[in-house]
């Protein structure tokens, strides 16, 4: 164990322990009841060079106040302060940390100062290690999919309990590949699951119905922040955020018809509200492009890790049968801008490995119902065609040839989506496509959702399943125990990248060693 992972585990064991660190005392002394409150926790994310983010939320209006220091008993704090966290933003607030020394333990304290009394909070801990400047190991885990099809957080089995699995793994930073709530998934207060067992769930206001107005969108993710495990989690492990379709309602895109549970079935109107809500508690750096909207973002960690954070959602088409033969509106998947983003991104990286974080696979058929009598409509890249690359396949390709063309080497695909965990190996010699060189894409979830799969190979780009891992019958309850999440480790010496493929305990159940070109 590193010293690094030394430092952490004392820290959580004396924050556990209700232990006041030196130098705590409120600003000004008061009760319990007139204190303002953390009501969800603390997070970091969106390391870069010698900054990161932090968030968290008050009960009221009030400013932020966040001190770093490089030691846990807080002997030289750096201090900063948000702007007022109000109604505006549901009272969250974010400040970016930055002058962070680098590949070092970073301890933070967060506490909200009252906005009329400047009456101050509790501090609420949390730390992160800092990103290095050479070459050394490091750890990741990544999945998707929290809290769907009805399965919330159940106090009979302890909570969302991969998330204390993924802890226990002492990652660097965990990307969340997408649904990082379920807007169009009620939590009921039981679920009779497989076999007739009972699953109870506690339930909430905002999670009674369907998302539609901001609020009821915010009740999502405060209700994922209820869970204890995930609170732990969030302020142990940095997190880089992206978004899929249940952040707004399932399946969205521009074509969404919205069914018979929505008032208003405006379908930008949803995605309005969701994405303001989704900026409001994600912890990221927000970007000024797409009217301050835009999630798409290059990370870099270190000299070794570029990682590349798609948006496939706010940029594409309808939903059709994605076989257009020629680009056009529709056709759009990450949108030009997105994709020219991403080719000079990958083009111009100095990184040893590169990770393309995509919210969706490529090669697996995800249908959204049909666009007319035995006609299939499409939701991710893949046509269930086989053939030559059309629809959304005319931008992989473009990519993939680019890829190609410009000699990129050591790029690897995460994703999640599906519900299921698999590893896919993408090469000419099998594809419709050959103008790519091969490649590997690792698919994980669901962190606290049904269980589905596994879905049906495209061979456009050439997949094979080297290994998969779903459920007997669609729609399994996490009672049996087909939830995962994926980790990689590069060694620092060699560059070697080893990703694994974990369950809800955190077993390994598969297992790949690339080694760098």
């Amino acid at each position: 164990m590193s010293m690094f992972d030394l430092k952490r585990r004392r820290l959580v064991q004396a924050v556990g322990a209700g232990f006041l660190l030196p130098g705590l005392a409120p600003a000004v002394i008061a009760s319990v009841k007139d204190r303002p409150q953390l009501t969800d926790g603390v997070q970091s994310g969106d390391l870069l060079d010698d900054k990161a983010m932090v968030w968290s939320r008050c009960d009221r209006p009030a400013r932020m106040v966040v001190e770093w220091d490089t030691r846990s008993m807080f002997t030289n704090p750096r201090r900063l302060v948000s702007p007022l966290a109000d109604a505006g933003t549901d009272f969250t607030a974010r400040v970016e940390l930055s002058g962070l020394p680098v590949d070092q333990a970073i301890f933070y304290r967060v506490q909200f100062e009252d906005a009329q009394t400047g009456v101050s909070s509790e501090p609420w801990f949390g730390h992160l290690r800092s990103e290095p400047s050479q070459r050394r190991d490091i750890r990741f885990v990544w999945s998707g999919d929290t809290v769907g099809q009805g399965f919330g957080i159940n106090p009979d089995i302890g909570g969302m309990r991969i998330y204390e699995a993924m802890r226990l793994r002492l990652p660097d930073f965990f990307i969340h590949s997408g649904d990082t709530i379920y807007a169009d998934g009620p939590v009921p207060a039981t679920v009779t699951t497989e076999n007739g067992r009972v699953w109870r769930n506690i339930t909430t206001e905002a999670k009674s119905k369907v998302a539609e107005t901001l609020d009821e969108y915010r009740g999502n993710y405060r209700y994922n922040l209820m869970d204890e495990n995930v609170r732990r989690f969030n302020a142990e492990v940095p997190q880089i955020w992206q978004w899929d379709d249940h952040e707004v309602t399932n399946n969205w895109s521009p074509s969404k018809q919205l069914d018979e549970r929505y008032q208003n079935r405006d379908i930008r109107h949803l995605v309005g509200n969701a994405r303001q809500a989704w900026l409001e508690y994600a912890p990221m750096r927000l970007q000024r492009a797409d009217n301050g909207g835009r999630i798409y973002r290059k990370l870099s960690y270190g000299p070794m890790l570029d990682i590349f954070v798609l948006d496939m959602r706010s940029y594409r088409g309808g939903n059709d049968d994605n076989l257009a033969a020629k680009p056009e509106a529709r056709t759009a998947f990450l949108g030009q801008a997105q994709l020219d983003w991403l080719k000079s991104g990958l083009k111009g990286s100095q990184a040893q490995w590169k990770v393309i974080a995509a919210d969706m696979p490529i090669g697996l058929g995800v249908p959204d119902g049909e666009v007319s009598p035995g006609v299939s409509r499409w939701e991710a890249i893949a046509n269930g065609e086989g053939g030559g690359a059309k629809g959304r396949e005319l931008e992989i390709a473009e990519l993939l040839g680019f890829v190609r063309q410009q000699k990129v080497v050591n790029t690897v695909w995460l994703t999640a989506d599906v519900h299921y965990c698999a590893a896919h190996h993408y090469h000419p010699d099998r594809a419709a496509f050959q103008d790519f060189e091969p490649f590997w894409e690792f698919v994980a979830g669901p962190l606290n959702a049904g269980s589905f799969g596994p879905n049906p190979l495209d061979a456009t780009f050439g997949p094979q399943v080297v290994f998969q891992k779903a459920p007997p019958a669609q729609n399994t309850s996490p009672f049996a125990g087909f939830q995962f999440f994926g980790e990689v480790q590069i060694e620092g010496q060699s560059g070697e990248m080893t990703v694994q493929l974990r369950d809800l305990d955190g077993v390994v159940v598969f297992e790949k060693k690339l080694q760098p070109v």
